[in-house]
Order: C-alpha cells, then structure tokens, then sequence
C-alpha cells in the first residue's frame, strides 16, 4: 500500500484549526488556552464532538490526558498513537500543540473517507499541560503517563492562585476514570510546528526531529529586606531585585558562553511588596537552560547554583534554588525517523533533519515507546505570540506526512 496516494482534505484541515482558534481567541489574533480553565474546558469539548462525529472511541485517565481510539483489523496489536496538546501559554499562537491535535484528527477523517482499515488500531491523543505556563511544569500529563513523575506529586502543584492541579481537574470535569499509566503502544508521532526559524530560512517544508535537547528548570527564591525607598540609604539597602538582576545576567552569560546552541531564560519573575517606594525584600523567579549536549547541562546544575548563591552572598541576600524540572537529550527512534524520512522523499517535500530546541510530550514519550516528530515551518520562527502564523500549504504537507507514516507503521508486517 502506498501511503502517499491518499490525500487529505487541506481545506477541512484548515477550516478545523480556524474553529480551534476561536477558543480562547485573542484581540491580537493569538489563543490564551491555559489549562484546565474554563477555555480549555471548552477546547476540549469541542475536540470531543468531533471525535465523536468521526466515529472515534473516547476516553480520559485520571491526568485528563484524551485518547481517540479507532479500530485495526487486529485490535489485539498494538495501537500507533499520535497527537499533541490543546492548551496554550497566555498569549500563545493558533498553532502550537493544536496543529498536532488537528492533523490527528484529519488523519482519522481522511481514513473514513477513503474506507480505509488499518491493520493496528490508532489513538489520536491531547496531552493536558504540555505548556507549563499555570502550574510551573511542561508536559504534565505526558510526563505523569510516561512514570516520569509520580501523579500525587504532580497533582498537588499550585498555580499562582493556590489551586492544585487536582483541584483544577476535577473543576472543569476533565479527570478520567482510567489510570494515567502507559499501555502497550506501536509508536509515537507527534506533528508540531518548528517554533524556530530554521526551515523557514532554508525553504524546507518538513523537518524530521531526530531527538531533542536537553534542559533544566530552577525555582528561586531571593530574599532580601524590604525598606522605605526614601529613607534607605545605598549601604543599608538588601535590594533583593537588584540582586536578581546580577542572577539574570548571570543566565545571560552562561547562554552566550555556549555560542550559538546555548539557550537560558528568565520569564518569570514576581517582586514582593511590588510597590513603586519600597525597595523589594523577595523576589521569585524561574529560570531554565537548555543545550543538545547532556554534560554541558550536568555541568549548569554542577556550577549555576553556586554561582547564583555568591552573587546573592555579596549582597547580604540569602538564595533557595532549586532544580525542579530536567529532561535528558532524547534521541527518537530510527526506524520511525526513517518513516519520516520516505515520507517525504515519497511526496516530494523538501526536508531537513533536526534537532528539537523545544520540549514536546514526544521527549517523555519516547522513554517508553518507539518516537518521531514532524515539524513544520512558521513565520519568523515565532512561536509562544499571538502573532505566530503558518500557511494552509505548511500545515497540509505535515498532516500529509503524518497520514503517510501513520499508515506505514499500522500497516507493517510484525
């Protein structure tokens, strides 16, 4: 059976991710999509009526994590899983995560139309809180069903607000009655766009992920005094913002010490009293690092904190940081890369291999089930704005390729 004789519906495809964009939507164009909100609740049962309208098997585990089941000819094989994620940062863009739900979804569409029955069953999967954005830690529900952290400590999480992750599934109705824990599964693919510059720079429709980087995410607290901004003069000030400051650019300076492939940020940053004439006594704020190299990451957890800890020392603050979060750099499997890779060469996309520079629920994936992912271009390599934008001709070639190696991998010989 060749694969790349059945076409999608790019049209539907398209239609379907615009009906997507509308919840959520923002002035500027962007979602805000956050988990398990009151939106997501919405997202989530929009994508339950089309999979039901297409005839798919639904089900939820206790993290919220949705599975789409169609049938194989042999359901006792095990099924090819694919997808992505719903939710979005505050002011994220149309496309990130819900491009791989979609497609998905057009995968399982195109297959009815054409009246085709795979050999192995298929699940089309929405992974609760890929983003990390409310309760602090990525790819949440992928990484509580891969065993890679336990479910009561991801479930007792708190957003800003005080809200548990438990609480906050359990509001909008999305915890299921199966347990979140790994089933017997074929393979992984995960469609996504690119969030980089790269194949836009190259002209390349498709890039084949061959792995992803690795990364580590630090919670710290800073703590200084806070005074009267009037009265406290230079030598009696424990600025503790002035201190982040130096912290942040310590960030900065590890990044660059790397060169290109070097990455370290602070987005979050949150300053206590927060008044225009106090000089600030606390300040929380995250920090992460990311690099393809694990010993170059083992190192930054070696010497950062140190590093950190006597920035704050000669300040008279005192430091608590803690690594809360880290991912090794994932190599996806072979044989699912090189599906990937006929794929294109099948349909004529001109592609590119790579790696991944963002986390994706296919980096936990991959510690239990054969992976790969499908990246597709966006403009700018702008992603995590409202502003991020891909064609209709982006998205149909991706969702081309995921057909084609969802075929091929249901359909192999075993």
């Amino acid at each position: 059976m060749q694969s790349s004789n059945y076409r999608i519906d790019g049209r539907r495809l398209w239609d379907t991710l615009m009906a997507m964009a509308t919840i959520g939507a923002t002035p500027k164009g962007g979602v805000n999509r956050v988990t398990l909100t009151e939106v997501d609740r919405r997202g989530r049962a929009q994508f339950t009526q089309w999979c039901e309208q297409a005839g798919l098997t639904l089900r939820s585990d206790s993290m919220g994590n949705m599975f789409a089941r169609r049938p194989g000819r042999d359901n006792s094989r095990p099924p090819v899983l694919f997808g992505s994620h719903l939710d979005s940062q505050p002011t994220g863009g149309k496309f990130d995560g819900a491009l791989g739900v979609i497609a998905g979804l057009e995968v399982m569409r195109t297959l009815d139309d054409l009246g085709i029955i795979t050999e192995a069953p298929l699940e089309l999967i929405n992974w609760t809180d890929e983003e990390g954005a409310r309760f602090g830690r990525a790819m949440m529900g992928s990484a509580v069903w891969a065993g890679v952290h336990p479910e009561t400590a991801i479930k007792s999480l708190r957003d800003s607000d005080g809200i548990t992750v438990a609480e906050a599934l359990a509001a909008i109705g999305a915890e299921g009655a199966e347990p979140a824990t790994h089933t017997p599964a074929d393979a992984y693919f995960e469609l996504h766009i690119e969030q980089g510059p790269i194949l836009e720079r190259e002209a390349k429709t498709i890039g084949i992920v061959t792995g992803a980087q690795a990364q580590v995410w630090f919670d710290a607290t800073l703590t200084g005094q806070d005074s009267h901004a009037g009265t406290t003069p230079p030598d009696a000030r424990r600025d503790a913002l002035t201190g982040a400051a130096e912290i942040i650019l310590l960030v900065e300076r590890i990044m660059r010490a790397q060169g290109d492939a070097g990455r370290g940020t602070v987005g979050r940053l949150t300053v206590h009293p927060n008044s225009p004439n106090v000089v600030p006594g606390e300040i929380r704020f995250g920090c992460e690092f990311r690099h393809p190299d694990d010993a170059v990451i083992a190192s930054i957890v070696d010497d950062f904190p140190q590093q950190a800890t006597d920035l704050a020392t000669a300040r008279g603050l005192a430091l608590r940081i803690t690594p809360v979060f880290r991912v090794a750099a994932t190599p996806f499997d072979a044989d699912c890369i090189d599906l990937v890779r006929q794929a294109c060469a099948r349909l004529g996309y001109p592609a590119r291999e790579m790696v991944s520079g963002a986390g994706h629920d296919a980096v936990h994936v991959a510690n239990i089930i054969p992976t790969a992912m499908i990246f597709t271009p966006c403009k700018d390599g702008l992603s995590h704005n409202e502003a991020e934008s891909i064609t209709p001709h982006e998205a149909e070639a991706g969702t081309q390729v995921l057909l084609d190696v969802v075929l091929a991998r249901a359909n192999r010989r075993v």
